[in-house]
């Protein structure tokens, strides 16, 4: 299962690279550095005023659940376990559940499932007006926001293991013994939960200082993509282009001016570029 998560996350992936590779007006980018600044922070005083967007959140958990199933089909043990009586043979995969391990090799417990994790915590964060604007550090806000993210996160990973549209029901896994424990529903929203704190320090504290040294749009695309995968990827499922930022643009000034301060240097303006879009398509939610 591993693999064929990270195989869905590539094939979306180089999707929106490939969706958002034409030029498109931004309005944003002819306006000043200054006004950029004053209209952040009158969002970020609206956000508060909001609540959760569940319809979105909801939407963009069932389309990453129908990915990670539609690969899981593609398995003939899966489809074979579509049959038989469907209530009698759930409750019997879930009854087996014990002990740590479920047979899966290390890659799939520890890599791909803290993956899974983090890409529904993420579909948390994008989704909540206040969580979405906060970036690592040790402020309360952010979090409390990773908590919730967590939440979210646990929730997911219990219906994807044992819930009504699961491997439980579609393949019936656990039906047989030794092949479901409690690692996956304890590593993917703990493991989840660590690997998105992992992308937000690298955000703030690697890509937006590599982002300063450079005025070319398409360096800062490869460097968010690469250092954040996993919010890449959650970015698709709101019809966003992977590199998209709730808290800066990618030609936001600011993100270059933070970063020089926060590195001791001066950071030269960078040269003009032609406007890009983080936007594909119209948006489940997020700016």
């Amino acid at each position: 299962m591993g693999l064929r998560i990270v195989s869905a996350a590539a094939v979306m992936f180089f999707a929106g690279v490939t969706a958002e590779a034409r030029p498109a007006s931004d309005a944003r980018s002819a306006v000043p550095d200054a006004a950029i600044y004053r209209e952040r922070t009158q969002l970020e005083a609206e956000s508060a005023e909001e609540g959760f967007e569940w319809r979105p959140a909801l939407r963009q958990s069932f389309c990453f659940l129908s990915i990670e199933h539609g690969f899981r089909m593609s398995q003939a043990k899966t489809r074979r376990g579509l049959r038989g009586p469907f209530f009698k043979d759930w409750a019997a995969s879930v009854k087996n559940i014990g002990g740590w391990g479920d047979g899966d090799p290390a890659f799939t417990n520890l890599v791909a499932h803290p993956m899974q994790g983090a890409v529904a915590g993420y579909i948390q964060v994008q989704n909540d007006p206040q969580g979405r604007q906060q970036e690592f550090g040790r402020s309360r806000g952010y979090w409390a926001s990773r908590v919730k993210a967590l939440a979210w996160s646990a929730a997911y990973s219990t219906q994807f293991e044992i819930g009504p549209i699961s491997e439980a029901t579609l393949g019936n896994v656990g039906k047989k013994k030794g092949t479901a424990g409690w690692s996956d529903l304890i590593m993917t929203p703990f493991g989840g939960l660590g690997m998105m704190i992992g992308e937000d320090a690298l955000d703030r504290f690697v890509v937006r200082r590599l982002e300063a040294r450079t005025s070319s749009l398409a360096r800062r695309r490869i460097l968010r993509m690469v250092f954040n995968p996993n919010r890449s990827f959650t970015n698709l499922l709101r019809r966003k282009a992977p590199w998209h930022r709730d808290t800066r643009g990618l030609e936001d000034f600011w993100a270059k001016a933070d970063a020089g301060e926060e590195s001791g240097e001066t950071p030269e303006k960078a040269e003009p570029q032609p406007a890009s879009s983080d936007l594909i398509g119209s948006s489940d939610g997020g700016n």
